[in-house]
């Protein structure tokens, strides 16, 4: 077996176990933790590889579609999720819907950023389901309290992301002394998404800040502390759970 693929299968056994309903959440979290790693290192070693020549890794895109309720909220998981896998989003709007968003990246993390997207995704939606806010002296509206619940996940899994990326820069450990440090083939290559990003997209228009009054933030914060980073998702359907 590939040593990509001993690794991804590492990180399945790592999440097999902290689905287990056998263990606290502190040990499914470490198990998670390790599981992002795991995946961060996956794209450092892919990066090294295509720097030295070793492996093709060539720009592209990807375009998923976004399904309706929620479908901003849903795009948002994927930026938060792209940008720190070095990727870049553009979202394709039919009024205040999203029912596609392209990414931009190197195909080593457009493959991550699927993966992850898939896998969180039916995850985000199998709480939302459930999510209710709590009872207060007002009745908060439940779609309110949905988006913000979706936002403060996004938020939870980029903060996952960007930790477990910096770790893996800085823990690579080149194989001679002619190999560029990590630290250089992720600039170089974040800069050549963005340079390429720009080029083709740069005349998009910006989307202005989203105002939301729910209270679901923190609720939706924790959840995506806890949640799982499933490389096991590449071979699922993309077909989400549905919302009521």
């Amino acid at each position: 077996m590939p040593n990509h693929d001993m690794l991804l299968e590492r990180v399945r056994k790592l999440l097999a176990k902290a689905e287990d309903s056998a263990v606290t959440p502190e040990e499914a979290e470490l198990y998670n933790t390790k599981a992002a790693e795991l995946i961060a290192r996956y794209g450092i070693d892919n990066a090294m590889l295509a720097a030295s020549g070793q492996a093709a890794d060539e720009l592209t895109v990807l375009k998923l579609p976004i399904d309706n309720p929620y479908s901003r909220d849903k795009a948002s998981l994927l930026a938060n999720i792209a940008y720190p896998l070095r990727c870049r989003t553009l979202l394709h709007c039919v009024g205040q819907s999203v029912e596609a968003v392209t990414v931009l990246g190197f195909r080593s993390d457009l493959t991550r950023v699927e993966l992850l997207f898939t896998s969180l995704l039916l995850q985000a939606n199998t709480q939302l389901v459930r999510v209710r806010p709590e009872e207060r002296m007002f009745r908060e509206s439940l779609a309110a309290y949905r988006r913000t619940w979706l936002h403060g996940f996004a938020r939870a899994v980029h903060e996952r992301l960007v930790r477990a990326e910096a770790n893996a820069v800085h823990d690579y450990r080149p194989t001679s002394a002619a190999t560029p440090s990590a630290e250089l083939v992720i600039r170089d290559r974040t800069a050549l998404v963005q340079q390429a990003f720009d080029r083709e997209y740069g005349d998009a228009r910006i989307a202005g800040p989203r105002r939301l009054s729910g209270s679901g933030y923190q609720d939706g914060h924790r959840a995506g502390t806890r949640a799982r980073l499933d490389p096991a998702a590449l071979g699922r359907s993309r077909a989400a759970l549905p919302v009521r």
